[in-house]
């Protein structure tokens, strides 16, 4: 049995949501969004409540639903933030514009232009602020800017996620 499908969403005060056939939008204080919603399930949008219903069996799909809409109505309330940090000696990033330009001990700086709807914050040229109302396309940038260089195990240079541990593994051992 689906816990979370059955939860219903409260809809904060200053959010809208219109159901229109089988697209939501949500609009807010920061923005708006709309997403399809898959045809087996059913959305209820009451005053203060949207509710999401299954047909018989299929729990995972009205789990998603929710977490996709509850997904939407905190985006637009609040936003959602990805925090980078570059470890690395000469290794910096820096914001022109909508562009981040990264030296991440390549012979070439790469130049990664931001996506609509995705804003970016740089400070200490060490740490990365990756901010957005859609959760999806926050993680898939920031993913996106940790592929660069991915931190490696010996001395943890690389980028990597703020909250990310990093397994280091020992070095070479000297000869007997």
């Amino acid at each position: 049995m689906s816990r979370i499908g059955k939860k219903p969403i409260e809809i904060p005060a200053g959010v809208k949501v219109a159901l229109a056939g089988a697209e939501i939008k949500v609009e807010g204080p920061k923005g708006k969004l709309s997403r399809t919603i898959h045809p087996d399930v059913s959305v209820e949008v009451g005053a203060d409540m949207i509710t999401v219903a299954r047909p018989e069996g299929n729990t995972a799909l009205q789990g998603m639903t929710r977490s996709l809409i509850s997904n939407m109505v905190d985006g637009v309330t609040n936003g959602f933030t990805k925090i980078l940090e570059i470890n690395g000696v000469g290794y910096r990033a820096e914001l022109q514009g909508k562009t981040l330009n990264l030296s991440l001990g390549y012979s070439h700086p790469i130049a990664y232009p931001l996506p609509v709807g995705i804003d970016a914050e740089v400070e200490k040229q060490t740490k990365i602020f990756v901010r957005g109302i859609d959760k999806e396309l926050v993680g898939a940038t920031a993913a996106k800017i940790r592929s660069f260089r991915e931190p490696e195990p010996y001395k943890g240079k690389g980028v990597k996620y703020e909250d990310e541990r990093i397994i280091r593994k020992a070095g070479k051992a000297g000869k007997k």
